[in-house]
């Protein structure tokens, strides 16, 4: 039989494996030995011995690695941050989820790594060398000093001896040898492409750098449009595999449904056909027009709704397209039109009407108008659309502009029963109105196929075709604090991959002059370092100088974690299949699109032939499950005469619940809004944890918000969470002197039910805890139910301390219960949890008056997740259920017993059947149906009715 004995003194090491906590006599002393926990000493404490401990824990975290390429760990990996120098709340708020998740493998006895590192390169160490006139990278190493200490003072535990830096030259070796892989594949190349460059600086800024007015966010230039050679990765390579893996991982619900929408529609798959219409001139006396119809015979289209043929009246072109642009050559005012059009909403209808008319045989003799229209995009399909006014939304918008006074030709009407239109405008799929065609009356997937059919069969190159919204990813930067791109260019032999023996290519030392002169791309006056030699020709040639986008380095950071003192490759697919994929990814929504879109084009390239097949699992994904975790929102006051934000030493918040400005005597406007400075809303970490303690903000932070969703910081409402350790405290010091042992096989039985309530509650709460642990998912209801469980126990122990010392029942339950509780409130409250398990155990131990001279941490993998059994001997722990069965309104017998299952009462079907199973063929009830005519009671019924009353009594009621 399975059972577990409960013993104090059990948890020890497995034999063979070394003690990692274990502190010299005199050590561990309570943190804090009042009525109240001092929060602030227990981490100082803790935070103290882990620290002492780690260098044990480093030789264990490698051990068992791989077995054959066997995945043997789990992987919890928080999105690294980049090193600004200081926390801010949504760190502590996604660092602590990762944590809890973390911690509570590690009890469940799983090995797990939970590393961190920096994401180092980028424009703020940059703009730290204009501004202060320090070395980015002084600037970046002091940085992550400071925020390291600040992650350990929010009780976190990570794996310190797999940090990594990405603006470290041995992480970045690795990056460059991984574009060089690119390069060789063909999936690197240089192009022309439009940039935002800022005339003042001279430099390209990324689009996250231009604001809503198309201005430098520095130098406040209006920002122009520039054709320079760029460097690009070809991530539309991997548009279809991209596309069916996010399926699966939407298919398994291991990511977030709007993180798969977001990136569906980042990658913007369209089904459609490819026609041509035939292109014409009616206007001889357009200069140029006739010229350039020799070169264009034909204009070939994209739509995905070919069914809406019958309707189009223009054809759009994107400015880009070659027509336009080879057109543009002739007429002065289209150049005009597409240099100011740059500078356009993306939503502009403005469009310039080209002298060309475009026909096809299925219309007939009708003749369509072509535009060159902002609104098409470059580069999707062909950069050129149908214009159907009645059928699409930018389309119609566009035609009002240019024709208002025409009509619109409606090729499709809905079916009958979805009539639905605003303004005559139909997008939906329908019945097709083409009259005297072969698809009139067709449905639209009918029409469709005919249209294509037509158009084959009238000599048109007609095809199925998928397109994307996906663009290749440009990672030029002409800026200094980045990963060099490892291309040296050569007159004679151009653009030459540096030799991988002579990566990698480091970053030269500037002076702080190079940077505030504030001209160009810092690296280009780097005289020495740009000259060098042509590793093919040896003749004197010109490294490259621009440097990659910073999300290069972090498309592969979670790999380099599975093995990261590898000198000569970025990782050992052994190594890394004993991790990946990453079983836990948390982070922030909002790298929802592009940091999770290039993570995945990284897996892909390496998993294919041109990356060498060194992806180190099946399934191409990096990420298992992925959680990401809402903004924290700062309380903004604000005046409500001029809108003018407020600081907080302007508003009078003694009574929280009426706060006035102090000025005006008014009352503030209060809303939460994203922190910011300009809004004198946001909250210092470190002093919140200073003041409460980490733990207590810890599970703060859990309980105020599902994980998902918008936190509305309000600090006030933190004492809850101090009130509920401290009662915690309160139960752990009355148990820490009893010396009493549970054992389930022996104790349960014999048990009163009130007893068996407080084990089934307990069970109940560990099997929730776990669960949503486990699933990363509804965290705040784990803190809440900890506080219900704790309120109970808070209530059955309340007879202790007036206990008859021969009564052990309530003494062996409590003492139980408390330590279980410890257990559960480990990973969310780690050090608190820890100064509770030394007071339960190293304190008068067994009564023997011997002070314990060792301690056995909750985290060291020999204290196990409180495990209630199941099986034979889960009845004892269900309170007995009474069933009181009343016939025609009349009690005729009651059912009291232990039930491993109990009915649904919404179901009626199920509970009939349960009450026909374990009720109605009772030996109490078979008793009364032996007298006389209640022998067929049951077998006339009409109804049956059945309510719970409370945890433990049912009523049931026959009536026939």
């Amino acid at each position: 039989m399975r059972y577990l004995h409960y013993c104090l003194t059990s948890a020890r090491w497995p034999s063979g494996v070394a003690l990692l906590f274990a502190p010299r006599r005199g050590q561990l002393r309570p943190a804090s030995t009042s009525s109240r926990p001092d929060f602030a000493a227990i981490d100082a404490k803790w935070q103290d011995i882990w620290e002492q401990q780690r260098s044990r824990l480093k030789d264990s975290v490698h051990r068992d690695e791989s077995k054959d390429g066997v995945k043997t760990a789990k992987y919890v990996l928080p999105m690294f941050p980049y090193p600004s120098g200081t926390l801010h709340m949504g760190h502590i708020r996604v660092y602590t989820i990762s944590d809890v998740i973390a911690r509570y493998h590690r009890m469940k006895g799983t090995r797990v790594v939970h590393p961190i590192g920096w994401d180092a390169f980028g424009l703020p160490a940059e703009n730290a060398a204009i501004e202060r006139g320090v070395d980015p990278g002084d600037w970046t190493i002091q940085n992550i000093k400071q925020m390291k200490a600040q992650l350990k003072s929010m009780n976190g535990e990570w794996d310190w001896d797999r940090e990594l830096a990405t603006c470290d030259p041995a992480y970045y070796k690795h990056t460059q040898l991984l574009f060089l892989k690119l390069h060789k594949a063909g999936l690197a190349y240089q192009k022309e492409a439009l940039v935002n460059w800022d005339p003042i600086d001279h430099t390209v800024l990324a689009n996250e750098q231009v604001d809503a007015n198309g201005r430098s966010w520095r130098s406040g230039a209006k920002v122009e449009q520039r054709m320079l050679k760029q460097w690009f990765l070809a991530t539309t390579h991997y548009a279809e595999e991209l596309y069916s893996d996010l399926l699966k991982l939407e298919n398994d619900n291991m990511w977030p449904a709007r993180v798969v929408d977001m990136q569906k529609n980042w990658l913007g798959r369209s089904i459609g056909v490819r026609f041509p219409f035939e292109l014409e001139v009616p206007y001889s006396r357009i200069d140029g027009a006739r010229s350039v119809l020799s070169t264009f015979r034909e204009l070939e289209v994209f739509t995905t709704r070919l069914d809406t043929l019958y309707g189009v009246q223009f054809v759009a072109l994107s400015l880009s397209h070659p027509l336009v642009q080879a057109f543009a050559e002739h007429d002065k005012k289209l150049q005009e039109f597409i240099k100011t059009a740059k500078h356009l909403p993306e939503n502009s209808k403005d469009g310039y009407l080209l002298p060309f008319v475009a026909k096809n045989k299925l219309l007939g003799v009708r003749r369509i108008s072509i535009y060159a229209a902002p609104y098409v995009l470059d580069g999707y399909g062909t950069g050129a659309v149908m214009g159907v006014p009645a059928h699409d939304a930018r389309d119609n918008a566009f035609w009002h502009k240019h024709r208002p006074n025409e009509d619109i030709i409606c090729a499709i009407e809905p079916r009958p029963g979805n009539e639905t239109k605003f303004q005559g405008l139909f997008t939906g799929e329908g019945i097709s109105l083409c009259h005297g065609t072969s698809w009139d009356g067709k449905s639209s997937p009918e029409a469709k196929l005919e249209i294509l059919q037509q158009l084959k069969m009238n000599g048109y190159n007609a095809y199925e075709h998928t397109t994307w919204r996906l663009r290749d990813w440009l990672i030029s930067r002409q800026r200094y604090w980045g990963a060099p791109i490892p291309i040296v260019h050569c007159n004679l032999c151009g653009s030459v991959p540096v030799p991988l023996e002579e990566l990698p290519v480091q970053l030269p030392k500037l002076s702080a002059d190079h940077f505030q002169r504030r001209e160009g791309n810092p690296l280009e006056s780097a005289k020495e370092w740009v000259s060098t030699s042509c590793p093919k020709c040896k003749q004197p040639a010109r490294r490259d100088t621009d440097t990659m986008d910073t999300f290069m380095d972090s498309a592969w950071y979670f790999l380099r974690f599975t093995d990261p003192q590898n000198h000569d490759i970025p990782f050992l697919p052994e190594k890394a299949s004993s991790l990946m994929p990453v079983d836990y990814y948390i982070g922030g929504v909002e790298h929802a699109i592009l940091h999770l879109l290039y993570a995945r084009f990284m897996a892909k390239f390496l998993a294919s032939e041109e990356g060498g097949r060194s992806w180190p699992t099946s399934f191409t994904e990096p990420f298992s499950k992925l959680v990401t975790q809402g903004m924290v929102h700062g309380k903004t006051y604000s005046d409500p005469v001029n809108g003018r934000f407020l600081k907080a030493e302007e508003v009078d918040t003694s009574v929280p619940s009426a706060p006035v400005i102090k000025a005006t005597g008014a009352m503030p406007n209060i809303s939460f809004e994203k922190m910011s400075k300009s809004k004198h809303n946001g909250v210092d970490p470190a002093a919140c944890l200073a003041r409460y303690g980490a733990d207590v903000t810890r599970a703060h932070i859990l309980f105020a918000a599902p994980e998902g969703e918008v936190l509305n910081w309000e600090e006030e409402r933190i004492i809850g969470m101090t009130r509920w350790l401290t009662k915690v405290w309160r139960l752990v010091n009355l148990n820490a002197g009893q010396n009493a042992t549970l054992n389930f096989e022996t104790d349960i039985p014999s048990l009163a039910d009130s007893h068996k309530k407080i084990l089934a509650e307990l069970r109940t709460t560990s099997d929730s805890v776990e669960e949503k642990i486990r699933r990363a998912s509804g965290l705040n209801t784990v803190v809440s139910d900890l506080i219900k469980f704790t309120n109970t126990l808070d209530s059955y122990t309340g007879s202790i301390e007036n206990a008859v010392p021969q009564d052990k029942e309530v003494q062996k339950i409590s003492r139980y219960a408390v330590e279980s509780l410890v257990k559960l409130m480990a990973p969310l409250t780690p050090a608190f949890s820890e100064e509770c398990w030394q007071l339960l155990h190293s304190t008068e131990a067994l009564g023997s008056g011997k002070r314990s001279s060792t301690y056995t941490s909750l985290f060291d993998g020999s204290v196990t997740w409180p495990a209630i059994p199941f099986g034979s001997e889960s009845k004892f722990l269900k309170p007995i259920q009474t069933f009181v069965v009343s016939c025609n309104g009349k009690v005729r017998f009651t059912v009291r017993r232990h039930f491993e299952h109990l009915p649904a009462a919404e179901d009626d079907t199920q509970v009939q059947g349960w009450l026909e199973k374990n009720i109605f063929s009772s030996a109490e009830a078979m008793k009364w149906l032996e007298t006389g005519r209640n022998s067929d009671m049951f077998a006339k019924r009409k109804m049956i009715f059945c309510k719970r009353v409370n945890d433990n009594r049912w009523i049931v009621n026959v009536s026939n």
